[in-house]
C-alpha cells in the first residue's frame, strides 16, 4: 500500500501488487463511486467490483498491478461521484502514474471499468504522454449514454495518442452501457495508432444489470478477459 502525494495536503492511495519481471503496469480504475477504501494493512473495504476482484489475475500475467482509491479528501460519500472529470482527479492520476514509472521504468496503462473508464478516458483526453500521461488505456463495460454525466463517446477523444482496446459483453445490458451503444465509441476512436474492440460472452449475470456481478462485470469469465487484455497490453 503506497499514499502518493498528489495535491497540497492531498494524498492518492494504492495498492500495488509486483510480479517478477513485469512486463508493463497497469493501474485498475473500479467503477461506482469509486471508494474502494483500501486500508493501511492492504484490505480493501469494498472490493467486489470487477477489476478489484481481479487484480491478481492481472498480476499473474506479468504486469504490476495497482489499485487505485479515492483520494485521501474523497474518502467519504460520494467518493468519486461527480469528481471524475475534473482537475484535481487529473493531478492525483498523474501522480500515481508518475510514482509507478518511477518505480518501474516500464509502460504504465490505465484500464477502467463501468464509471471508472470516465476517469480513464477524461485523463486519456487531458494528458498527453510528454505531460506524464499513460501509454495506453483500455476501457472495460464503458459508459456510452448516460443523462447524468459526459459519457465517454462524448469526451475529446480525437485528442487521444495513444493506443486503445476496448472491452464490452455483448450481453450488458446496464441502461448506460449498452452494447448496442459501441459502434457510437470506437467511430469516434480516430486517432489513437492502435485500436480495437473484444467483444465477450457468456458468463453468469445475477442481481442489478448495472452491478459487477452482471455481464456489465464479466462475471464467470474474469480471467479470459483479463488474459485478452494483458495479451494486447504487451504485444510488440
Amino acid at each position: 500500500m503506497v499514499d502518493v502525494p498528489s495535491r497540497p495536503g492531498v494524498t492518492q492511495r494504492i495498492l500495488v501488487i509486483t510480479p517478477d519481471k513485469p512486463r508493463a503496469a497497469v493501474i485498475l480504475f473500479a467503477g461506482g463511486d469509486g471508494g474502494i477504501q483500501i486500508q493501511p494493512d492492504g484490505v480493501i473495504t469494498r472490493g467486489g467490483n470487477f477489476l478489484v476482484r481481479s487484480r491478481q489475475l492481472f498480476a499473474d500475467q506479468g504486469l504490476i498491478t495497482a489499485v487505485i482509491d479515492a483520494p485521501s479528501d474523497k474518502q467519504s460519500p460520494p467518493f468519486l461521484s461527480g469528481h471524475r472529470q475534473t482537475d484535481d482527479h487529473v493531478t492525483d492520476v498523474k501522480a500515481a502514474i508518475a510514482w509507478l514509472r518511477q518505480q518501474t521504468k516500464i509502460p504504465v496503462w490505465l484500464i477502467g471499468t463501468s464509471r471508472g473508464t470516465q476517469s480513464v478516458g477524461h485523463v486519456a483526453t487531458r494528458l498527453p504522454v510528454a505531460d506524464g500521461g499513460p501509454d495506453g488505456i483500455v476501457l472495460t463495460a464503458t459508459v456510452l449514454n448516460d443523462p447524468r454525466s459526459r459519457a465517454v463517446p462524448e469526451m475529446a477523444l480525437d485528442r487521444i495518442r495513444i493506443p486503445v482496446l476496448v472491452a464490452h459483453h455483448r450481453e450488458d445490458s446496464c441502461r448506460v452501457c449498452r452494447f448496442s451503444d459501441v459502434p457510437r465509441l470506437m467511430e469516434r476512436l480516430t486517432t489513437p495508432p492502435r485500436r480495437e474492440l473484444l467483444v465477450f460472452e457468456g458468463g453468469i449475470s445475477t442481481g442489478d444489470p448495472c452491478e459487477a456481478r452482471a455481464h456489465h462485470g464479466f462475471n464467470g469469465i474474469e480471467r479470459e478477459v483479463v488474459q485478452r487484455i494483458s495479451t494486447w497490453i504487451t504485444q510488440p
